[in-house]
Parts: C-alpha cells; structure tokens; sequence
C-alpha cells in the first residue's frame, strides 16, 4: 500500500472508530462487555498490520484466563499459503502457548466471520467461545452461509458473539477492497 494510500486508508478507519466505539453490539448467545471490546481491538490491530503488508486486513487475538495467549492476521499472499487465515495461525500460537493441541477455555477474537475452513479449526480445537465483527455474506461459517460452530451434529459447540465492534471491523475491509480496485483501475490506465 502506497504512502498516500496508507493516509486515506487510515482516516477512514479513524472517522467510523468513535462511531462504532459507541454502537452496541449484536448478541447471538452471550452478552458483549467492554473487554470484548477491547480485546476487539486488539484483533483490528493485527488487521492493520495485515493490510499493511497488502493482505486482506483480517486480525484475531486468542485470549485464556483473560489475557492474549496468542495473535494472528492473514498472511495467505506473505505466506503462500491459502490456509494462511488470522484464525489458523492465531490458533496454532495458541497450542504451542498452552502446550495442547486442544484449547478449552479460550475465547477468539476476530475482525472477519471464519470461513468453513477456520470455523472447523476452531470446532476441533475445541475452544470455548467466538467473538467477531462483520459479517461474511460470501464465506461465513458461523451464521451467515452456515454455523459450522454450532451444528449439534458436531461433538462440540462454541459459544458466539456477533457484532462486535461492526463498523470499525466492516470499514476497514471496505475501504481496503475499494483502494485495491482504484489502484488496479489506476495500474490498467498507466497512472502508477
């Protein structure tokens, strides 16, 4: 992302932060407080790290007993890797910070609804509850195509909150897809 791509992409995000600061949260089985939040935030951070290295701006943070065990944000492009996801490797961290390869009592934070791939992740990884931000209408596994995470033909279900920070977590994707279409209309016309 060029340097004045970067500035545009930062004041959009920073106008819709206090807005989406102030919404309430939509609730699809546990009440939302504000260390979701916060720990919410975190996981945009990691977004906008992802976003600086030209991934799709996508963060999660994995927190037990209250504090980030783990982080991850896409790195599918940086890493060659399809499987790449904020989920994955924040999931991965995870079990090498708890030395289980399951991981009970954990809570994901997420910017983006997983996808099938990473709502399986998380359904064998057995962790206890889910928390994102915008909704996929394209992919998501955890209410809007399917609800992978809670399909009582699974030998587990997580808990899920939807609609945490929504706006902020919405906005950046929007206007990171929108700058990747200007700049690629921008490459065909010979102007960069």
């Amino acid at each position: 992302m060029c340097k004045k791509d970067r500035l545009t992409y930062e004041s959009h995000v920073a106008k819709s932060s206090e807005a989406s600061r102030a919404a309430s949260a939509e609730s699809s089985d546990t009440q939302v407080t504000e260390f979701d939040n916060q720990m919410m935030r975190h996981a945009i951070e990691q977004a906008k790290l992802a976003a600086d290295e030209g991934e799709i701006p996508v963060g999660a943070v994995l927190v037990y007993n209250d504090e980030i065990i783990a982080w991850g944000r896409n790195q599918s492009i940086t890493k060659l890797d399809p499987s790449a996801h904020a989920e994955m490797l924040a999931i991965k961290q995870g079990t090498m910070a708890l030395g289980n390869y399951r991981l009970p009592g954990t809570t994901l934070y997420v910017t983006l609804e997983p996808c099938s791939m990473c709502a399986g992740l998380l359904v064998h990884a057995r962790i206890d509850r889910l928390v994102f931000g915008a909704k996929d209408a394209k992919t998501g596994a955890c209410g809007s195509i399917s609800n992978i995470v809670q399909d009582a033909r699974l030998n587990h279900q997580i808990k899920l909150s939807s609609g945490v920070l929504t706006e902020e977590c919405s906005l950046m994707l929007s206007e990171f897809f929108r700058l990747r279409r200007a700049k690629k209309k921008a490459l065909k016309k010979g102007e960069c």
